[in-house]
């Protein structure tokens, strides 16, 4: 790694340093209370998801309706192992069977349905989210449609801001890769990636599976903190949710799932007193940033401190994503 790139990560790693203190400070001086401090964990949360969500359809061009399936996967398993075993050990074991088990599923379901494309994918993985959903509410061990109460919680705002942190890096860093490169030739021209002999099926797998892997574990985060679970939390609605985080940010940019998973939930806490007048308000949004901007917020492309602090990297990164 050359001095410009130590430079860089160093750069990132002190923002999300500052960040932290910021919170911190803000803690302290009862500027940020509890409730603030419970909206930037979900933030966080929806974070990860919408990540492992552009992954698939920003990185690979495949368009998923089933993240609320995946996330269900991760949530139940953390709501039953950290039930049976409430410590810290039996939360870590929880997060890792929850995306162990999301991507056995989603390389089961990924091998014969990502041959489809573009409405036909989506009904397809839409159904297969509908039944990971009623196999959740019929079977006995999940306690049906009642769900799961009581969930041991080990879940603080740290954690989730590291591990946000943690996903951004990976993603950004996998799509520079070779692996990177060859799902997002895949999504720009997948005849001419086939015609180079990169087999388009197994790059589209390989985004989908992580994509759920991130799902999963933000279920299972989701499930600890809030302390309960139920089916009707992963309904169609909440893959919407997602999708909307990444649709507005920019399908393929890292940067604008982060900026608008923010601004979503800053948004969230302004309008809470206005009941379900919110969804109307989200819809007003998005309508608006699709007739100015179809594209989303940032389109495809990424912020790049690098760039703005260095500015030597030149336009080397300028058709990948160059930073988190």
């Amino acid at each position: 790694m050359d001095k410009a790139h130590i430079k860089y990560t160093l750069s990132w790693a002190t923002l999300a340093l500052m960040i932290v203190i910021l919170i911190v400070v803000m803690t302290m001086f009862d500027i940020i209370g509890p409730y603030g401090l419970t909206t930037i964990v979900l933030i966080g949360i929806n974070l990860i998801a919408a990540i492992g969500l552009n992954l698939i359809i920003g990185m690979s061009g495949q368009f998923s309706l089933g993240h609320a399936g995946f996330m269900a996967i991760g949530a139940y398993a953390t709501a039953l192992i950290v039930t049976s075993v409430p410590t810290i050990f039996g939360f870590i074991i929880s997060l890792l069977v929850g995306a162990m088990l999301s991507g056995i599923v989603a390389l089961i379901v990924g091998i014969p349905t990502l041959r489809l494309r573009g409405d036909y994918l989506a009904i397809a993985t839409l159904g297969v989210s509908e039944i990971i959903r009623i196999l959740i509410m019929n079977f006995k061990f999940t306690r049906g449609p009642a769900g799961i109460f009581a969930i041991p919680s080990f879940v603080t705002w740290p954690l989730v801001f590291g591990l946000a942190v943690l996903t951004i890096i990976i993603v950004v860093n996998l799509v520079r890769s070779p692996i990177g490169r060859a799902i997002i030739s895949v999504r720009d021209n997948e005849i001419a990636a086939e015609s180079l002999g990169i087999n388009t099926t197994k790059y589209k797998v390989i985004a989908f599976v992580l994509g759920a892997v991130l799902a999963a574990l933000a279920g299972g985060l989701r499930a600890s903190f809030i302390q309960s679970v139920s089916p009707q939390d992963f309904t169609f609605m909440q893959s919407i949710t997602i999708l909307i985080i990444v649709v507005l940010g920019g399908i393929g940019s890292i940067s604008g799932t982060v900026v608008t998973a923010v601004a979503l939930g800053i948004l969230d806490v302004i309008l809470q007193n206005f009941g379900s007048l919110r969804m109307v308000v989200y819809a007003v949004v998005l309508i608006v940033v699709m007739l100015f901007r179809p594209q989303g917020l940032f389109g495809r492309s990424e912020f790049s401190l690098k760039k703005m602090l260095f500015d030597s990297g030149g336009d080397h990164d300028k058709d990948h994503s160059k930073s988190a």
